[in-house]
């Protein structure tokens, strides 16, 4: 509160709060002179064609300081100074706006899980981000990649952070081990869009799908597991380390993958419906279809589905 304008609206403020308060007290608290605080303007209308001219001047350059527009302004032959400007932009309330990073979108609503879906194991592969912190506060990083097709969850990573370098490690790593899919789905993450990334997926023969930026919906497998990530570990877990948290990380993916029966693949783990794939791809056959699946039973199921079939061939006389 440095300007006069704001000292002498304190200081009328404090005397309409507090009755009692005198306008000499009220000065010498907010320290402003008592001729400041009862000067009238002579001629109040006088800036206003000044202060047209000014919006004019900074609606056609918005990055210009008042400093600039003075210039300006002594450039059309107007007798002003810079503190004049610099009360009246002031008072108006102009500020030039921080600028902005630019953001790259590249996305678009094709690239959907609805328009664009996996077809058999290893053709889309997704990632994203979840973050968490430690009991001291200090932020958590993980990275999550799952493979659509069989919703196996191929990698877990967590660090305190995860750049595009550390994504495209992850990705070599897993490239290594299980081979390179023909997409990989994903938003408009910075650490997703990098040209260093980009390039490199180019390089690995890997196609992205990039999703409409502000639509998560369309990373819609990413983003189920994601909150099943959240709802059965870290929001019933305080981790007191990093250490700590990759180690729960990773026996979590274990068991996601081996033990935890998946809902949208019959109740099968996503380890054991892959498995089953690998069996089609080796015969030859079409990969089984995972919302098409038979549910699976058991031997004792089997055998009684065996007797009552008998026993209504037997009461038809077939």
């Amino acid at each position: 509160m440095v300007s006069p304008t704001r000292r002498r609206e304190a200081v009328k403020q404090t005397q309409t709060t507090l009755k009692e308060v005198s306008e000499r007290r009220a000065c010498q608290v907010f320290r402003q002179p008592r001729s400041t605080q009862r000067y009238l303007p002579r001629d109040p209308d006088r800036d206003r064609p000044l202060v047209k001219r000014m919006l004019e001047l900074v609606r056609h350059h918005p990055r210009y300081g008042y400093r600039r527009i003075t210039a300006l302004l002594r450039a059309e032959d107007w007798q002003v100074n810079r503190k004049r400007v610099h009360r009246l932009w002031l008072k108006e309330g102009w500020k030039v706006p921080q600028k902005r990073k630019k953001r790259r979108s590249l996305g678009h609503s094709g690239n959907g899980v609805v328009r664009h879906r996996a077809e058999f194991i290893d053709h889309v592969w997704c990632y994203d981000f979840v973050k968490d912190q430690t009991t001291d506060g200090r932020p958590l990083k993980f990275l999550p990649i799952e493979d659509e097709y069989t919703r196996e969850c191929l990698a877990l990573e967590v660090a305190r952070s995860i750049t595009a370098k550390d994504v495209i490690e992850t990705l070599a790593y897993l490239f290594e081990v299980r081979g390179a899919p023909k997409f990989i789905r994903s938003d408009n993450g910075p650490e997703f869009i990098a040209t260093a990334i980009r390039e490199w997926l180019r390089e690995s023969g890997v196609q992205t799908l990039y999703i409409e930026p502000g639509s998560p919906w369309q990373n819609a497998y990413s983003e189920s597991f994601n909150s099943r990530f959240r709802d059965e570990l870290l929001n019933g877990e305080l981790f007191t380390s990093l250490t700590e948290a990759r180690v729960l990380s990773d026996d979590y993916q274990s068991e996601y993958n081996h033990r935890r029966p998946h809902s949208s693949l019959d109740y099968q783990t996503p380890a054991a419906f892959a498995a089953r794939c690998q069996e089609q791809r080796l015969l030859g056959a079409p990969p089984p279809n995972p919302r098409l699946l038979s549910p699976p039973t058991c031997a004792g199921q089997q055998k009684t589905r065996s007797v009552e079939l008998a026993q209504t061939l037997i009461a038809t006389g077939t």
